[in-house]
């Protein structure tokens, strides 16, 4: 039975201290009891029974036997039959376990993970077997986390030897072929891995490390030349449709018949794929064609709404774009994506010379909530407070009070004086507001990136609970003008990026 098998083979337990032979009952009933306790907690381990901290060990035996198979994943090379088995079985095993045990066999890989490739940095030669060369041009920017330069600006030994290890250790699992639970194949499995790794990166040490490494050879695996984008129909399986309901991120899909309206004859969707994982969305873009620019979402999905003549449309509007991979994240092909649709669409309909998107504000509320009186009065300028104070009275004292000041029960009734005011700070928000010198605003930051433009605001243009809550109900069209695509980025680049001027108006 090899190292890595999971039979029924019975391990004795390691002998502890010699006692006396005159050990009386008393000390013979500690020893029972402290064996019972000791095979309880392994009882609680096996079934996923949380500790207070959330974290599970494993089991002695399980945990020895996992350190074993994953040393062989690490070390062995790339052709070695018994290290991809026993790669294979630690993916069944991760698959089929809970939660909690999920987060201790990623404990166990971090400390795997630390001290593997010790050996090879030691040896003489180094860099000239197996792990040489196995992440070089893969995975740039290998082992981020720990590496450190050394005179020659190179990596140490033993950083090269531990990052060469992890990497073999995701390319072993990457080249699994075939369904396993629900995994379509290794590489799947990785982007499922990859998403539990982030959820628990802050509280199991030497995980970014792990991350890092994965992330870079995700960028390569998923560059998006690889990609195939391909049309999303009504007629596709049952199983893809499926799926765009669950994922989609923007508007609900409440239905069958609401799903059906997305996909009808006056509708598009794209999505990316990778061919290892035929079936499974990347990433999707839901399209609608207009006579006119969008300017609230209840119009695009209204379901009783009649065809649009698609001989007369005009504009091409992207109302919602869904991320399906949270393992992906941080792995950019996004913004390839707009731009490869648009070519789609302008050979299949080369009449539509519109492109805009209509688009969510998802940070607005939770930005505004968090500023004080003066940044407010800042944004607003004199004459806006001035009006403020002359129709409504004082000026709320702080952020959270303009919310909830300018969130009327019924956005679409609100006098002109309050949807102006909300207007004039999300203006002020998607245009001004910056993170690390980049918009603050996550959908503004992926469309500006793309080269858009912030062209008009919308009020009373998503009047669900989750567009009230997060935007006031408001939305923004971004439009795209492929020709002008480049200079927009460049005068993103200065600070400036380019505005409608509905927008410029407004701040």
């Amino acid at each position: 039975m090899n190292s890595f098998d999971t039979g029924d083979q019975k391990i004795s337990a390691p002998l502890g201290e010699s006692e006396p032979a005159g050990s009386n009952f008393l000390s013979r009933l500690g020893r029972w009891w402290g064996r019972k306790g000791e095979a309880e907690a392994a009882t609680k381990a096996a079934n996923g029974v949380a500790h207070a901290d959330g974290g599970v060990p494993l089991a002695t035996r399980v945990a020895r036997r996992q350190r074993e198979q994953l040393r062989l994943c690490f070390d062995a090379r790339l052709t070695d039959g018994a290290a991809n088995a026993a790669a294979q079985a630690w993916q069944a095993e991760y698959e089929a376990a809970g939660e909690a045990t999920r987060r201790a066999m990623l404990e166990l890989l971090a400390e795997v993970a630390s001290s593997s490739g010790e050996k090879a940095a030691d040896a003489k030669g180094e860099g000239k077997g197996d792990g040489k060369g196995e992440a070089k041009g893969e995975a740039k920017g290998e082992a981020k986390a720990d590496a450190k330069p050394d005179g020659k600006g190179g990596h140490s030994g033993l950083t090269h030897a531990l990052s060469s290890a992890r990497i073999r250790f995701f390319k072993r699992l990457a080249a699994l072929h075939g369904q396993r639970g629900s995994s379509a194949c290794g590489l799947h499995f990785l982007i499922q891995l990859r998403a539990d790794m982030l959820r628990w990166q802050r509280r199991v040490p030497g995980l970014r490390v792990l991350d890092d490494d994965l992330e870079a050879l995700f960028s390569n695996w998923f560059d998006v030349g690889l990609l195939e984008l391909q049309p999303i129909t009504w007629d596709s399986p049952a199983s893809l449709l499926e799926k765009l309901i669950r994922y989609e991120a923007v508007h609900e899909i409440a239905s069958w018949t609401d799903l059906r309206n997305r996909l009808d004859s006056d509708r598009r969707c794209y999505a990316f794929f990778h061919p290892r994982i035929p079936r499974e969305p990347l990433i999707f873009v839901e399209v609608a064609f207009v006579p006119e620019m969008a300017a609230n979402v209840q119009t695009l999905l209204d379901e009783a709404a009649p065809l649009e003549d698609l001989r007369r449309v005009k504009w091409a509007i992207f109302y919602s774009i869904s991320n399906t991979q949270a393992g992906l994240r941080g792995v950019s092909f996004g913004n390839f994506l707009l731009k490869r649709v648009i070519e789609e669409l302008q050979r299949e309909f080369p009449k539509v010379k519109q492109f805009a998107t209509l688009s969510p504000i998802p940070g607005f509320a939770d930005w505004l909530r968090k500023q004080d009186a003066d940044a407010v009065s800042r944004a607003l300028g004199d004459k806006r407070l001035a009006r403020w104070r002359e129709r409504h009275g004082e000026a709320p004292a702080d952020g959270a009070g303009w919310l909830a000041a300018l969130s009327p029960e019924a956005p679409a009734d609100a006098d002109p004086l309050t949807r102006d005011t909300a207007m004039a700070l999300a203006a002020h928000y998607l245009v001004r507001e910056r993170h690390q010198a980049l918009p603050a605003d996550p959908v503004a930051r992926f469309h500006l990136g793309n080269g858009a433009c912030v062209e008009r605001l919308n009020w009373a243009a998503d009047l669900s609970r989750k567009g009230r809550s997060q935007s006031c109900g408001m939305m923004v069209n971004y439009l795209y003008v492929p020709e002008a695509l480049d200079d927009n980025l460049a005068r993103l680049g200065a600070g400036n990026p380019r505005i409608g001027r509905s927008v410029g108006k407004l701040l």
